[in-house]
């Protein structure tokens, strides 16, 4: 019997690759996102991906999809909690509902879906539940306060919870992609106000160093099959680094005491 993997945040981007390769693989995918007209396009012609429309941020639009999930497939092998956005800027003159819809989509919405999904594992007895972290959810950089805050808070939901779900055959796997060449940087990405201000030059130095960084990184294809392996993979791991900049940042992390790589970041980001 084909596996069956949920996949949130799947009009673009990772979850659009994650879609694709797993559907190569003969699993039945479910595709989520808020853009079902653009998901379906996407996906025209792919037999074994079902498109359906979720809001993250909406615990009723969550339920009722997990509901229909559970009408139609027989079990649920896999929960990829991918969806989420960046918002960038000096975090001083983001507004209280910018951070609100921030940790909407990153965290609760993540939370909220993994709620809702438990239930379900732990009644089959077996499941793997995929959070979508980062490198920012392990080290800081200029600009991404708010975003790396929400990548921290997932870091650490998903360690805990893997204890929480050990003794019911339940897996809990963080992949934690360097920079990758979507639209996440692009018109995917909210930003605080940009108007002139105290802050401007600095805002224009970290903008060139983030538009230099840019050259070089990886495509979605690599984080999507890193997130495979990890769906695959019957190990107790739970971080897997996924692109050309995270195994070195996350190496740095663990080896540099803070002022170092304080030092590495503000010389690479400003």
């Amino acid at each position: 019997m084909n596996k069956t993997i949920i996949i949130t945040g799947a009009s673009s981007g990772i979850g659009k690759e994650t879609a694709v390769l797993f559907s190569k693989k003969n699993w039945n995918v479910i595709a989520a996102s808020r853009n079902i007209d653009k998901m379906k396009k996407e996906f025209e012609g792919i037999t074994n991906i079902h498109c359906i429309q979720l809001d993250v941020r909406n615990r009723d639009s969550i339920s009722s999809v997990v509901k229909e999930i559970q009408e139609k497939y027989t079990a649920v092998d896999v929960l990829v909690n991918n969806a989420g956005f960046a918002l960038k800027g000096i975090f001083e003159y983001s507004t209280p509902e910018q951070v609100k819809n921030q940790f909407e989509t990153n965290v609760f919405g993540l939370m909220d879906m993994s709620r809702e999904i438990i239930p379900l594992m732990r009644k089959q007895g077996y499941g793997t539940i995929i959070n979508i972290s980062s490198i920012g959810g392990k080290v800081g950089f200029p600009l991404y306060s708010l975003y790396q805050a929400t990548k921290f808070a997932v870091e650490g939901f998903s360690e805990s919870l893997s204890y929480e779900l050990q003794g019911f055959n339940i897996s809990v796997k963080l992949v934690e992609p360097g920079l990758i060449k979507t639209n996440f940087y692009g018109d995917a990405m909210d930003h605080t106000s940009d108007v002139q201000n105290e802050y401007s030059g600095f805002i224009q130095g970290v903008d060139k160093a983030d538009e230099k960084n840019m050259k070089g990184v990886s495509d979605p294809i690599v984080i999507a099959q890193c997130i495979y392996k990890a769906a695959i993979d019957k190990s107790s791991r739970l971080r897997y680094r996924a692109g050309k900049n995270a195994h070195l940042l996350l190496f740095l992390r663990k080896i540099l005491p803070d002022f170092l790589l304080f030092k590495v970041i503000k010389a690479v980001s400003t």
